[in-house]
Parts: C-alpha cells; structure tokens; sequence
C-alpha cells in the first residue's frame, strides 16, 4: 500500500463533484417521477424523486421556485430539469432542479397554445369587441357549482354592496370530465333568461388540472356568442386562462368579480348627496345673480321715467307751435302790411328754428353727457352692495367678505371684498409691488 496517495474525504467527494460536473448529460437532465419527503424550509424545496425501483434526493433553490406556476403537493408527478452534482458534505449526489411542470400536462400546454393562437386569429380576444358592466344590473347571472364556496362569495359581496340585486344561478360542474359541457350550457341558458344584465362565471382557485376545463375551446365560444357582457373569475391571480382571454372583464377571484359588477349602494347615496348640493348651490348663485341684474336694470332713470324724454320733447313742440300761433295772429291783424312783413316773418322763422334747433342739440347733447350709459362707456362702473342693493359710495359701507355687484357698459360682474383701504388708488406698479 503507497500511503503517498492517501487522499481525503473531502478530496474525493470534491473530484467526483468535478466529475458530475464534466459530464454533459449530466449537467442537463429531465426526470420524472413522484414526488416524496417533501420540505419547504425558507423558501427552498427539499424532497425526493422516486419511481417505482429507485429514488434520488432533490432540492430547488427558492429563486427557481419563485417562478413555477403550480403548487407542488406530496405524490405528485413532475418533471424535473436541472443537473446531478454531488452534496461534498455528506458525499451523496442529488438533483438540482432549475424547473419542475406536472407530468402529463406538456403535451395539453402545446395544444393550449395552438388554441390561443386559432381563436386570436378568429377574433375571439379582439378588445375592441369587449362590451363595458352594467352600471346598476338588475339581475345577475351566475354560471358555477352551487355547492362550491364561488357562489358563497358572490351572494355574499353582492348584497352586502347592493342588498336589491337578485341572482340566478346555472348549476354546473366547474372541474372534471364534461365540465366545459355544462358551463357552455349553463351561460346559453342564462342568456335565454330575461332581464339577465351580466353573467359571471368561474370558481374559486384550484391546481392547474383543476382549472384547465376554462381554457376548453367550448367554453370560450359559449362566452364570445354571449348577448350580455361576460365576467371570468377563475380565481386565479397567476395564469390567464382562454376564458379570462375571452371574457368583457377578468376578475381574480369570485369576490372580485361581485364588486366589479355590483355597485356601492352607499357610495352612491354619498355621490347623490353631493350632487344634489351642488345643484342647489348653483341654484341659488344664479337665482342671487339674476335678482341682482333685475334690481339693477330696473334703477336706471329710463325705466323709473320711460316718458321723461318724451314729455320734454312735446313741451318744446308746443311752444313751437304756440309761437307760430302767434306769428299767424300777427299777420292777420297786419293787414295791407303783410306784403312787407312777410319777408321780416320769413326771417323771424328762419332765426326761431335755428335757435331752437341749436337749443335742441344742446339739451339733447346734455342728456347724453348724463346718461348713466355714457358715462360706463368711459370705463366707469357702479358698485352695489348684495342683497340689498345699495349704491357704495365709500369703502367704509362694505367689509371684507361681503359681495358686491358690480355694474359696467356690457353687463356685470359678482365680486367678494378682499381689502378695504381709504388711501387713494395705487398705479399699477404700486399695485403689483404691494401684490
């Protein structure tokens, strides 16, 4: 015996270890089997791979697992890809898995992408074709098993968000052999039933053998030929089922689903009572605004007096007129001096008429000086208090936070006092520098 190659066990377990690792096949491998000695200890998965002869230590690191879409469950069949090294510790070999998937399901995932892909091409999943909920539906429908906890959920949430809403339920199986049979059934019979505003159908969550009969290409027909719009809630958060794809809305869970479609009964009477004091506050702006311009208008001169102007006008005429009375009585009594006056009286006239004309004009020029119009034309304004309409004179008749109505050339303007001050009235610089 060389005692010169005494190795140790660290050493050798160190260059088998080198020796799994060299090997191509091994550092790639897909094995099936049972699953067995299941652990899950922070996050990792421990567990032994077993046929019906022999048996291999397994182990997933949890970054890896974070990624399966399934549960794995003690007895399962998987299958596994990863690579064969050995633990140096206790000189054992073991699998380490990268990606685990439930036997017997590879071949029915690649038909489930042939599917998707033949009704995406069909229009089956087109958004444009999804309708929008109901916003009050008055009768829900519900395609699922009466005797899971899906419809517990659903009535449950239902009525406590809106406790008027009424349910019909189609029982139907939600898993199994003939199950896409009885929910295509169960949705056609539901559109059948009168005043049916939305249906939901689903179940609660389940493993993926339990939740595959929602990708059946029946089910997703009997949803796309719906007359009313369709909820999925299949209950599960992780995969998107052909049902999910096909549906108007996809809810995660069946309690989801039943708050999408039934409306808040007290959020409602919040959104309401708001509403309705909007209404009234806006009401009563307006009815505040048009007593305002009605109190306004009717304190102008011209409809206090609508006959001022005119009864000024007529005085004028009659004298006019009683002058001319008078010039004809002249003429009369004149007798053989007619012929000479007539030429005086045509002069008189003339001199009469322009100074009444020129007095015309000066009154009439004065009238417009005075009008209140005119005088708003020029950038002037009137300001009143509200409610009672008093004409302010000086800042001393309003406080802070009163309103005021403001009357201009074209139209007026409802203002709120922010400041009061008795100095003069800055320029427009002093006014942006004290702003």
């Amino acid at each position: 015996m060389d005692l010169r190659n005494v190795i140790s066990v660290t050493q050798l377990n160190s260059y088998i270890r080198k020796l799994f690792w060299q090997d191509d096949f091994l550092r790639q491998v897909f094995i099936q089997g049972e699953i067995a000695n299941l652990r899950d200890y922070q996050g990792h998965l421990y567990f032994t791979l077993k046929d019906e002869k022999s048996s291999v230590r397994a182990v997933m690191w949890r970054s890896n697992r974070m990624r399966m879409s399934f549960v794995p469950k003690e007895g399962m069949q998987v299958i596994v890809a990863g690579s064969v090294s050995v633990y140096e510790r206790d000189g054992v070999y073991q699998v380490y898995a990268t990606y685990m998937e439930p036997a017997g399901l590879g071949a029915l995932y690649a038909q489930l992408e042939e599917l998707k892909a033949k009704l995406e091409k069909e229009g089956l999943f087109a958004t444009e074709r999804k309708r929008p909920l109901p916003m009050f539906p008055r009768k829900i429908g519900l395609v699922t098993s009466i005797r899971g906890a899906a419809i517990k959920d659903i009535v449950s949430v239902g009525r406590r968000r809106y406790p008027g809403v009424r349910f019909v339920v189609a029982d139907s199986k939600v898993q199994g052999e003939g199950a896409e049979v009885e929910i295509a059934a169960g949705i056609k019979l539901l559109n059948q039933v009168p005043d049916v505003d939305v249906i939901i159908v689903g179940r609660g969550g389940g493993s993926q053998e339990d939740l595959f009969v929602f990708n059946h290409e029946l089910v997703a027909r009997a949803i796309y030929s719906s007359r009313v719009p369709v909820v999925s809630a299949v209950g599960h958060e992780r995969d998107v089922t052909i049902a999910d794809l096909v549906a108007d809305v996809r809810a995660a869970t069946p309690s989801a689903a039943a708050e999408l479609v039934v409306p808040n009964a007290r959020e409602l009477q919040t959104k309401v009572g708001r509403l309705v004091q909007r209404a009234y506050g806006s009401l009563a702006l307006e009815i505040r605004n048009s007593r305002a311009r009605l109190q306004g208008l009717s304190s102008r001169p011209c409809l206090q007096r609508p006959d001022w102007f005119l009864v000024s006008a007529g005085e004028t005429l009659i004298r006019l007129k009683q002058q001319l009375i008078d010039a004809m009585k002249f003429i009369s009594s004149a007798g053989d001096e007619v012929l000479d006056l007539k030429q005086a009286l045509a002069h008189a006239m003339d001199f009469f008429l322009s100074a009444n004309r020129q007095r015309f004009g000066s009154l009439a020029l004065k009238l417009e000086t005075l009008s209140p119009l005119s005088v708003l034309s020029r950038g002037y304004s009137v300001a009143r208090s509200v409610p009672d309409m008093r004409i302010i004179r000086s800042y001393a008749d309003v406080s802070e936070g009163d309103q005021v109505l403001v009357n201009l050339y074209k139209g007026s303007l409802v203002c709120r006092v922010e400041e009061t001050t008795g100095e003069e009235v800055p320029s427009s610089s002093e006014f942006k520098a004290r702003n």
